[in-house]
């Protein structure tokens, strides 16, 4: 059976981990035959955001913490992830990715990853093993690996822009499909980021996943 880590940012599309994205990933690894564990760093999120009303609020909240009700309390923190006992690494999106496990919301193309994130990605790179971003998290994709490699985030300019000026190709793609680098075993599709709805956004989730348990 196929071991796939999974990497939240809390809960919630405005300040966390998307969730039908995350859910959405966890089934199709489920109904393909893998088992997945989820981690998330163990710090504050970097914004807090109502939901409801789509407004900042005062307060903290820990990643960890949050991430663990998408997890259904099943995760970890991500200091204890080990790429050596995984066969695949998977980033659902969601504005933690741009906000708790980097600085993209407010740095753009001078981004930086969070330490941890960083180093979680990179190993799994290092190890050619194979990796899949959706929504906004390919935004990582090029402070993980060499320049040049190809990744997606949709059709979206500024945000395609940003990836291209941080050593990535940008390659423009449908949100009921995927763009593959063979190169470095990493893969990734739009989802939110074009998806209209959670039936496209499953289109293009599930293939991301079918392929990289292939790859």
């Amino acid at each position: 059976m196929r071991k796939v880590a999974v990497i939240l940012s809390g809960c919630g599309v405005f300040d966390g981990s998307e969730i039908h994205e995350a859910v959405l990933c966890m089934l199709h690894l489920t109904k393909q035959g893998a088992s997945y564990q989820c981690f998330a760093p163990d710090k504050p999120q970097g914004e807090v955001i109502n939901h409801l009303s789509g407004e900042p609020e005062q307060g903290r909240r820990n990643t960890l913490v949050e991430a663990a009700r998408i997890a259904r309390g099943d995760i970890k923190p991500l200091a204890e992830l080990n790429a050596e006992h995984f066969d695949a690494l998977l980033l659902p999106g969601g504005f933690g990715v741009a906000k708790t496990l980097s600085d993209f919301a407010t740095q753009g193309a001078d981004t930086s990853v969070d330490e941890q994130v960083l180093t979680a990605c990179k190993a799994f790179a290092s190890a050619r093993k194979p990796a899949g971003y959706c929504c906004i998290a390919p935004v990582l994709i090029p402070r993980v690996y060499p320049a040049g490699v190809k990744g997606t985030i949709g059709t979206e300019a500024g945000v395609a822009a940003a990836f291209s000026a941080m050593g990535g190709e940008h390659i423009g793609c449908v949100v009921t499909d995927v763009v593959e680098d063979a190169r470095y075993q990493v893969i990734s599709t739009p989802a939110y980021m074009l998806a209209e709805n959670i039936a496209e956004a499953d289109i293009g989730i599930g293939k991301l996943v079918k392929r990289l348990l292939e790859m």
